[in-house]
């Protein structure tokens, strides 16, 4: 039943997609896989980066090394590398429509924020100067890279387009493990500022090979690229997918951001805590690829659903119980699998909701969306905490399960919309013939 309709839906959104007349359909192949090479590598080297900030999050919390900083103050700048990169998302916008040579010029312009936000963030004496480098600097870095390219496989694939964007997104994994132990192991045998420094010239270097080999299809798609379209805004639809991204995104941050702090909390030491996080990307790395395997073959609406509301069930069945390493370290390979079911899906269910060319303009608004959770998240997981509790951790275990929990109710809501709209288009479509 689920193939069936999936089946169906995929139609309806091939010809939502490509007006007859218009445009060609996707080739599904092709120069396409040199573009998931390139956004694995984009994703692996921005979003991977990012989340090893984990790391540099507990080494901050553990050393006093800036005057008057707060653990609210760690817990901003980590927020406002997602926050900053989602806040660009109009301004790349506009210039990818503006410039002629498109893509390429933001992603150039990622690459030197980034770079240079991780090299002055090496200088940094005061937590002022953290939150303008390590904070904004990489913010921005992160948005212009990202960004543009996460259009970029919808429109080369069709049938596998879920996987070509499960495994790009697996590159955030990859990028995650690598880094949590090279920047463990660098500020542990060099320094703080050393490790920044390489963060900084390694994920510069890989991100410009990556802008180089990337190709875009928006000639032959001429896509609408407005930053902020007020009709789709009023679609009802489009606000399900836009609630998903906004509660999803609450749940994930408090995840990604808290587990090396958590296993502190557990009593395991410095290197255990390292292993957490890396480990929690490589569930991220190895799951990925397989949610976008199961989106293309059962829907990709019923496969976010399903997966964000396991999400949900494994922060209560094994995080909140967890109280010793290995119960931790299974916790983070499982729910490392799927807790960034958002990040593989939101581009195939943005095309099947709105179609390749409202495509940039919705995921303009999707990005502007989760601004606030990815900012706050963090802020309020620690705000939750229980110090100097043996259940430290707990309410914020329950605020993240909540949030996956409410995020699979909307899109399950988001499912019975779209199944009830094709049973309209199909009875239209028998009464015309």
């Amino acid at each position: 039943m689920a193939r069936g309709m999936s089946n169906v839906s995929l139609r309806v959104e091939e010809d939502t997609e490509n007006p007859p007349s218009a445009v060609p359909g996707p080739p599904d192949g092709g120069y396409g896989w040199v573009c998931v090479a390139a956004c694995f590598t984009i994703n692996c080297f921005t979003w991977g980066v990012v989340s090893s900030y984990g790391v540099f999050l507990g080494y901050y919390l553990e050393k006093d090394i800036y005057p008057a900083a707060t653990p609210m103050d760690f817990a901003f700048i980590g927020g406002l590398n997602f926050s900053v990169a989602m806040l660009a998302s109009p301004a790349v916008t506009v210039l990818v429509r503006r410039n002629p040579i498109g893509i390429h010029l933001p992603m150039l312009l990622g690459v030197v924020f980034q770079t240079s936000g991780f090299i002055t963030a090496s200088f940094a004496t005061r937590i002022w100067h953290l939150y303008l480098t390590q904070g904004v600097l990489v913010g921005l870095g992160v948005g212009f890279s990202y960004l543009p390219s996460i259009a970029i496989l919808s429109q080369w694939f069709s049938r596998r387009r879920s996987l070509a964007n499960g495994i790009s997104a697996a590159g955030s994994g990859i990028g995650g493990l690598i880094f949590s132990f090279a920047v463990r192991a660098a500020i542990s045998n060099i320094s703080l500022a050393w490790a920044l420094r390489m963060t900084g010239l390694v994920s510069g270097f890989m991100n410009i090979m990556a802008t180089i080999a990337i190709r875009s299809r928006n000639h032959i798609i001429q896509p609408k690229q407005h930053p902020f379209d007020m009709n789709l805004l009023g679609r009802y639809d489009v606000g399900l997918v836009l609630g998903w991204a906004f509660v999803s995104m609450l749940g994930y941050i408090t995840l990604l951001f808290s587990m090396s702090n958590f296993a502190r909390s557990i009593g395991l030491d410095d290197s255990q805590a390292a292993s957490a996080t890396a480990l929690l990307n490589l569930g991220t790395a190895l799951g990925r690829p397989f949610i976008g395997v199961i989106s293309d073959r059962y829907g990709r609406i019923e496969t976010a659903g399903l997966i964000t509301f396991v999400c949900a069930i494994s922060v209560f069945a094994i995080w909140v119980p967890a109280t010793s390493y290995g119960v931790t370290i299974l916790f983070v390979i499982i729910n490392g699998a799927i807790l960034g079911v958002f990040w593989v899906t939101i581009g195939p269910i943005c095309t099947e909701v709105v179609g390749l060319v409202e495509l940039p303009s919705m995921l303009s608004l999707a990005w502007l969306v989760i601004v606030l959770p990815t900012t706050f998240s963090e802020v309020i997981a620690l705000k939750l905490r229980r110090e100097k509790s043996a259940r430290e951790f707990l309410y914020p275990q329950i605020f993240a399960g909540l949030a996956y929990l409410i995020a699979s109710l909307i899109v399950l809501e988001l499912w019975r919309v779209r199944r009830r709209r094709i049973v309209v288009d199909q009875a239209r479509n028998y009464e015309t013939s």
